[in-house]
């Protein structure tokens, strides 16, 4: 695996076991967004897999726009691209006040036990495509 792709690799799984962290401790509101970080740096990793030398992802955080540019949009499955739809507001929205309310009441332990699976999925999915 590239030194740079395996960056991002590291970090993603660096970010899932943060999320399961705050799983265990009742942090629902950051199993979320660490689970959108999880994807986040996996759809990079595929992104830097395909980059020249010394080029870097792009710096944003919209998980479908980057499913775009890492060429995978058409090879998730409905229930991968469904989830994407799911996780990428928990990045943004959980950092301002205004939205806390409402993503605490969504993010219930059952609702973060699942998206902590379906994250885990998703980045095996990645790793998996990263070795062809």
């Amino acid at each position: 695996m590239k030194e740079k792709v395996k960056y991002w690799i590291d970090l993603a799984d660096y970010d899932i076991e943060t999320a399961k962290a705050m799983f265990e401790t009742k942090r629902y509101m950051y199993v979320g967004f660490m689970c959108h970080q999880t994807i986040e740096k996996a759809m990079k990793a595929i992104i830097a897999n395909h980059l020249p030398q010394g080029e870097i992802p792009p710096k944003m955080h919209d998980l479908e726009k980057l499913a775009n540019i890492a060429g995978v949009t058409s090879q998730l499955s409905e229930q991968q691209q469904d989830f994407i739809d799911v996780l990428n507001p928990l990045n943004i929205e959980s950092r301002y006040p205004e939205y806390k309310k409402q993503i605490q009441s969504i993010l219930t332990r059952e609702v973060c036990a699942e998206l902590i699976k379906k994250s885990e999925e998703l980045l095996c999915w990645t790793k998996k495509k990263l070795e062809r």
